[in-house]
């Protein structure tokens, strides 16, 4: 197995396991523990395209991407930042290799228990072992990479990158989940956490409520908020919506009042 697995039976246990031992390392989450650490434009092309056609229709739509996106920027990135526009087609939902990582293990946690149904993952990646990308990375260049794995962020950085206190990896082999790419440094490098949702999803959620993790701070806009209703259905103040004993408050009817004859 190419990384350490962790598999915890409490919210407290993922504390101290994730946030006390691994700090500064980067974090994902996963709803389903059996999703490999793979790129949207890895799966993507793995699923529908010829792989040896993969480098030139990445590059075709990062191509079409930039002559086509200033109908809709208000800053217009360098043309040879080719991150900043990979942090930019990655940010409104564009197939590109980077794969968004945080540097909290409360913001992974929260993305992996939020819709998890049965055993959620929160990944760990230690950034030491990984190469340090700059501003100017261009995923297309062989050398791009002194490593088969790179980790940063773009110089000009979004809301949503800043709230979720956000970074990107970004892999030579774009095909190839991380957990299964090789090299010589890779002791100590990955930490898969398995959380089965049954015991840790309704205490991890409501801590995280209260420390304000929730998607209408984590993605600051009007999609965030209306995101953040979902779990408004569940969270109550006064009463736990979920159980059916719980006490309902008096809601007071609407009177209409009488038209005048």
């Amino acid at each position: 197995m190419a990384f350490t697995l962790e598999t915890v039976r409490s919210w407290t246990e993922f504390i101290e396991k994730a946030a006390d031992r691994y700090r500064g390392w980067a974090f994902r989450g996963h709803a389903d523990a059996r999703w490999p650490l793979l790129s949207s434009l890895g799966r993507y092309l793995d699923k529908y395209v010829d792989p040896k056609r993969w480098n030139s229709q990445e590059d075709r739509i990062a191509r079409i991407f930039r002559r086509k996106a200033h109908l809709y920027l208000t800053h217009v990135p360098d043309r040879d930042d080719t991150f900043q526009w990979l942090a930019l087609m990655q940010h409104h939902g564009a197939p590109t290799r980077l794969l968004d990582f945080t540097w909290s293990p409360y913001v992974a946690a929260f993305f992996a228990l939020e819709r998890a149904a049965e055993t959620a993952a929160v990944w760990a990646l230690n950034p030491l072992k990984l190469t340090n990308i700059t501003e100017r990375l261009d995923p297309f260049l062989a050398g791009a990479l002194k490593g088969e794995i790179g980790i940063g962020e773009p110089f000009v950085m979004n809301q949503r990158l800043i709230a979720q206190s956000g970074t990107f990896v970004v892999t030579r082999q774009v095909g190839v989940p991380i957990e299964d790419l090789t090299g010589t440094n890779r002791e100590g490098m990955l930490v898969k956490f398995e959380l089965p949702a049954a015991q840790v999803r309704d205490t991890a959620m409501r801590e995280l409520f209260s420390m304000n993790v929730t998607n209408a701070t984590l993605f600051p806009d009007l999609d965030g908020l209306a995101r953040s209703l979902a779990y408004e259905l569940e969270f109550h103040w006064s009463y736990d919506p979920r159980k059916p004993s719980a006490k309902v408050p008096n809601v007071r009817k609407r009177v209409r009042p009488r038209k005048s004859r």
